[in-house]
């Protein structure tokens, strides 16, 4: 990770020094550069680190094979759907596409807290869908899907920071 070197600390993508002050030599820390590095994760067993990462790629698979595809592919039991709302085609197609992206988003380390955070929002209003247009008949269906969403989105909340450092140094960049 980074080592001490005479009174300076180097590694992480920042470097401290300290200086002495006072008779009893307490140091103030001072950042020589703003690189700040992303937060530590905290350590998980190698079995549940494993076992959340399983539980991301069912969920990308779900939500691209079982509910993207069929809205992108307009199979007749989406585009029915669909139409009977009032939504059309177009409307099938965006939800389409943000659960494809979602379920992309699932498997990019960056932007899996991100992913989850969306695609259980994404839930909120199919649930409200089923709830309005269809009487509740598979009301259960996205509040089911919305759990495991919720832990992925919590257990992968610390690659937030990096995605943020990353957007921040694209918008200084032009």
């Amino acid at each position: 990770m980074g080592a001490w070197s005479g009174d300076e600390f180097r590694g992480g993508g920042r470097s401290v020094s300290r200086q002495q002050h006072g008779p009893l030599g307490s140091g103030d820390r001072h950042v020589r550069n703003h690189r700040i590095p992303p937060p530590a994760v905290p350590a998980r067993p190698r079995g549940l680190r494993a076992a959340l990462r399983v539980v991301q790629v069912l969920l990308a698979l779900f939500f691209a094979v079982a509910s993207a595809l069929p809205k992108l592919i307009a199979h007749s039991s989406a585009a029915d759907t669909f139409a009977e709302m009032g939504w059309g085609d177009t409307g099938m197609y965006a939800v389409g596409v943000l659960e494809l992206t979602g379920a992309v988003a699932l498997l990019v380390p960056v932007l899996q807290s991100v992913a989850a955070t969306a695609l259980s929002a994404l839930m909120v209003g199919a649930f409200v869908v089923q709830l309005t247009y269809f009487d509740g008949a598979n009301a259960a269906t996205p509040l089911i899907l919305m759990v495991p969403l919720l832990v992925v989105a919590r257990a992968r909340r610390g690659h937030n920071e990096e995605l943020r450092r990353l957007l921040r140094a694209r918008v200084r960049r032009g």
